[in-house]
């Protein structure tokens, strides 16, 4: 096969890994080198960087040949599809080649599973090995572990990588055990523990030796799949949560299930996939990592699924309305991140701004505040935005026209729900 025709395959098969995004590694100028990774321009295929540039990564398949038969894959060895596999040779060519080109920036790197993931993970090796060694390839790699991995390969992976990640599939064991027989949650969440211990012992090495050689310093993210099994978001956010706590992962990715083949345990072909939902939950993780939020806050056994209509944040403040209305000029980070409306940078200027003068309504649309959702839950001065009217029945339906502008605008009322909590 052309080496032309085993890209198609393979870069086509690898479309359905969704972790890819800006590493956050830095690795600077080497002399003799090629390439280079830093915050600023290392990213992956067709996202952004830090500084808004649009940056690529080659995005490929060692091989799409497979010995699992996940049932919701497109390359399960059931499957009647093209299958193709480079040589560490080829792939290493093929990879600085592009480079060479302007074409990419680096490589992300998975693969189906041949013969066993142990094989399978020294091709990867081999692989890399080439590009860091005999092209002296500088740049971004980003490399699947395939559970099942030993750990000394696991080890070696680390150190050529800049980012490893182990894909967690499906959010529960029972979904694993059906859709996914030949894996399992031990084979899985292993190499997540060891890759986790590692970097921890290499930042203590890399204190006490300049020169020590780096251990994945991206870190770790994983991936899994959403409304392929009946999981609830409250089950998907916990489990979030814990690997977040657990295993210090940088990213989980959701990707709603896309009905490539058929399967009587699957959803159908004809049903969309849950892509709204998907949204909800990345919304919910940037609460998680970056405004202080826990899973217990936003979902409850009582509402274990996210309002599709609102984005998590509003919904949590309209399940706490005796939370607010928040003073800006007073309220400390903390509390100012739990406004709807109201986003990392914009919170800082808040405090940044207020050490100067007392800010007024008017100011906050300057700083960054989406007054749309923001103008219901919070005062300037003792004050709300003027004229605004609004009833707890009306809320809701505010909130969602803010974040559907074609929807008509509720019609104003008399009084504010401040107001009606206060002469309750």
């Amino acid at each position: 096969m052309e080496l032309l025709d085993k890209l198609t395959i393979l870069s086509d098969a690898a479309k359905y890994d969704a972790a890819c995004t800006s590493s956050g590694s830095r690795r600077g100028f080497r002399q003799g080198y090629i390439g280079s990774t830093t915050s600023s321009v290392a990213g992956c295929c067709h996202t952004f960087s830090a500084d808004g540039r649009c940056v690529s990564l080659l995005k490929v398949l060692m091989t799409n040949n497979c010995v699992y038969n996940c049932k919701y894959c497109v390359n399960r060895c059931s499957n009647d599809t093209r299958r193709a596999m480079f040589t560490p040779e080829e792939l290493a060519e093929l990879t600085i080649g592009f480079y060479r080109r302007n074409y990419i920036e680096g490589l992300f790197l998975s693969s189906g599973v041949v013969r066993t993931p142990d094989y399978t993970t020294e091709l990867m090796i081999k692989s890399l090995r080439i590009l860091r060694e005999r092209y002296r390839f500088n740049g971004y790699i980003h490399a699947k572990t395939i559970p099942g991995t030993s750990p000394v390969l696991v080890e070696q992976l680390g150190l050529l990588a800049d980012r490893l990640s182990v894909n967690i599939e499906l959010p529960s064991e029972s979904g694993l055990k059906l859709l996914a027989p030949d894996k399992t949650k031990a084979a899985i969440l292993t190499p997540m523990r060891q890759i986790e211990t590692r970097r921890t012992e290499n930042t203590e090495e890399l204190v006490k030796y300049r020169h020590a050689p780096k251990f994945a310093p991206a870190g770790q993210s994983t991936q899994m799949i959403v409304g392929a099994t009946g999981d609830s978001d409250l089950h998907i956010l916990r489990l979030t949560q814990g690997l977040y706590d657990q295993y210090k992962l940088k990213r989980v990715f959701y990707s709603a299930y896309v009905p490539v083949v058929e399967n009587a345990l699957l959803p159908s072909k004809d049903v969309k996939p849950p892509l709204l939902r998907e949204h909800r939950l990345y919304q919910a993780d940037w609460l998680l990592r970056f405004y202080g939020f826990r899973a217990e806050e936003l979902l409850d056994e009582h509402n274990p699924d996210f309002n599709p209509l609102v984005d998590p944040k509003c919904s949590w403040a309209l399940a706490h309305l005796d939370f607010f209305p928040v003073e800006v000029n007073s309220a400390d980070y903390e509390t100012l991140l739990r406004i709807p409306g109201i986003g990392v940078t914009s919170a800082k200027r808040i405090l940044v701004s207020r050490r100067c003068a007392r800010l007024k309504i008017e100011d906050l649309r300057k700083l960054g505040v989406v007054m749309k959702r923001a103008q219901y839950f919070l005062t300037a001065c003792g004050k709300m935005a003027e004229g605004l009217r609004f009833s707890p029945d009306s809320l809701l339906r505010n909130l969602i026209a803010a974040e559907r502008p074609g929807l008509p605008q509720p019609a104003a009322e008399q009084l504010t729900l401040f107001d009606t909590i206060q002469s309750a």
